[in-house]
């Protein structure tokens, strides 16, 4: 009985972690966005700066069971993440743009997904 407890547990603070990240990577955006021309192209942008944006660890693009993505051109962004083992290290998709709205599906996130309350 415990074990299927731990497991959705661990699945469930792999969520809340990738919406933090997620929350992280939308501010640091906007952020960058504000002190450029243009929103970042990538994860390296917010992580090369001086100071940094991001930290290394979601630079390189895993964290907390999620993997994560971004892209970005002079008016828009978009970011991503998705468990690295469905199923496993988490059951929903996240996404992200310049709206600030984090979205929630549980396939492949897009800017038709739910937004997170």
């Amino acid at each position: 009985i415990a074990i299927p407890n731990l497991l959705r547990a661990r699945l469930n603070a792999n969520e809340s972690a990738a919406i933090g990240a997620m929350q992280t990577l939308s501010t640091a955006a906007q952020s960058y966005r504000s002190a450029n021309p243009a929103y970042p192209a990538g994860l390296a942008a917010l992580s090369n700066a001086s100071p940094p944006y991001i930290d290394s660890v979601l630079a390189g693009g895993g964290k907390s069971g999620y993997s994560f993505a971004l892209s970005g051109s002079t008016n828009t962004f978009t970011a991503t993440a998705g468990p690295q083992t469905p199923g496993t290290s988490g059951s929903r998709y996240f996404f992200v743009d310049e709206s600030g709205v984090i979205r929630a599906a549980t396939a492949a996130a897009t800017a038709g997904s739910t937004p997170i309350e």
